[in-house]
């Protein structure tokens, strides 16, 4: 993780040396200014997390360089330095805009508290956009493309299915779309005008994961400095979509059950009731039913989830619409990188033949990084990955002649993962995002097939 960058504004240079020394000892990354203006300048070209800012400063004051701070930068949080005579000053500044003030000189675990504060206000702050940019996503309908049959079907039950608020459990492979079809869901429900939330249920341990879902009180547990809503409070009035149901824990499950049966909750440490109205939808590329038979997942949760069931083709079983798909990304591609770049008819054949184990986004991978590789106006086999080059005559050799044979899916996934691993050196990330899938799903591909080293 990137260290919080501090930009330190003062001008006396000897304290602005020692402070920015010390700050950097304790892990910030620091930048400093002397002046309102410098620091407005600074701001402007690299915006810090927090600015430590002193109220008196030559040329420009504080405050005016607080009010034009908050107006370029209005995610960064302010911090003012004041003397003791000064401390009505200082409370004017909160009134502006500033999160806090210390009063110098300050020791260094005190600025460091109030650092930290406010690198959590902005942290919650940036949440709140986030959660805000999710009321009412857009109608994705134009966005869906493709015209087989499967994809069809599923677009016609997908029209069924938004206006009622039923559970949903939208079922498919990794990068086949699921949470694209979620959304659309949302977009046609009656719900669509209040917040559609995502929570990726695979990327949280267990405690974590049940604090963002239903919140906690103040001291529930180390850290809980203050009371947190969950995001089924977040949801309230319109849809939660839970995405990687099937790696949810047992005692999330059993909340999970609760909240679906009665449509309350507490919070971790709590004991208020919490009433919510949210619809529930859910994704996994996981067997749910063999979890079940196996005791990994609940039985009634499954039931209550899966109201309805949805299955997302893969890309393979819709052949037909790769080549729409390849130059729709195409088109945005070039869109975005201002190039003007068209997919030859021996790249379009060799994307038909492979099997797409990363399904639609290993598609848009592949895509990207041919029109990055493309020196010409032309793509053409060879800017694909090696896995999509045509293969190599076999060497002559005095082996028997074996009777032709079909590779199997998973022998094609294992060696197509494997030349992913080769063209990126063995870095799992790389491979990953080449790959169009998580760390987490490659990791358990290499475990399956044997190729963890």
């Amino acid at each position: 993780m990137n260290p919080s960058s501090i930009l330190l504004v003062d001008d006396d240079a000897a304290f602005r040396h020692v402070m920015a020394r010390e700050l950097q000892r304790i892990g910030y990354e620091v930048a400093t200014a002397s002046s309102g203006e410098e620091a407005i300048q600074r701001v402007s070209a690299n915006e810090p997390d927090v600015v430590v800012l002193d109220l008196r400063l030559p040329g420009m004051g504080g405050l005016d360089a607080l009010r034009e701070i908050n107006t370029n930068a209005p995610g960064t949080e302010v911090i003012m330095l004041t003397g003791h005579g000064s401390i009505d000053t200082a409370i004017e500044s909160i009134r502006i805009g500033a999160f806090d003030y210390v009063v110098k000189p300050c020791p260094l675990d005190e600025l460091d508290i109030r650092i930290q504060r406010a690198l959590e206000r902005r942290t919650l702050r940036r949440r709140a956009n986030l959660l805000d940019r999710a009321l009412t996503p857009p109608d994705l309908e134009g966005s869906f493309i493709g015209e087989s049959p499967e994809f069809r079907r599923l677009l016609s039950i997908l029209h069924r299915i938004a206006p009622s608020d039923a559970s949903v459990l939208i079922l498919g492979e990794t990068g086949s779309g699921k949470e694209r079809v979620a959304k659309l869901i949302h977009a046609h429900s009656s719900r669509r005008a209040k917040p559609f939330v995502v929570v990726e249920c695979a990327a949280l341990q267990e405690n974590l994961l049940q604090s963002e879902l239903f919140g906690h009180e103040r001291g529930s547990f180390t850290g809980a400095d203050r009371a947190k809503p969950g995001l089924f409070e977040v949801a309230d009035g319109g849809t939660i979509f839970l995405d990687e149901v099937g790696e949810i824990s047992p005692t999330i499950q059993t909340t999970l059950l609760r909240v679906l049966d009665t449509s309350t909750f507490r919070h971790l440490g709590g004991t208020r009731e919490i009433r919510v109205d949210v619809r529930v939808l859910t994704a996994t590329n996981r067997n749910i039913p063999g979890m079940v038979r196996q005791g990994h997942f609940r039985e009634d949760l499954y039931y209550r989830l899966s109201t309805i069931t949805v299955e997302v083709p893969p890309l393979r079983m819709r052949s037909g619409d790769i080549d729409l798909l390849a130059q729709h990304f195409a088109t945005k591609l070039n869109l975005q990188f201002g190039s003007n770049k068209q997919l030859s008819e021996e790249a379009l054949a060799l994307l038909r033949q492979h099997p797409w184990p990363g399904n639609v986004r290993e598609l848009l991978h592949v895509v990207e990084a041919a029109l990055v590789l493309c020196e010409s106006s032309t793509v053409l086999p060879e800017h694909l990955p090696p896995a999509l080059q045509p293969a190599r005559p076999p060497a002559k050799t005095e082996l028997p002649m074996a009777s032709p044979s079909v590779s199997t899916l998973e022998t094609a996934e294992r060696a197509h993962i494997l030349a992913a691993l080769e063209a990126c050196k063995g870095h799992r990330g790389h491979t990953a995002r080449l790959l169009g899938i998580s760390e987490r799903n490659l990791y358990r591909k290499l475990r399956d097939y044997d190729l963890l080293c």
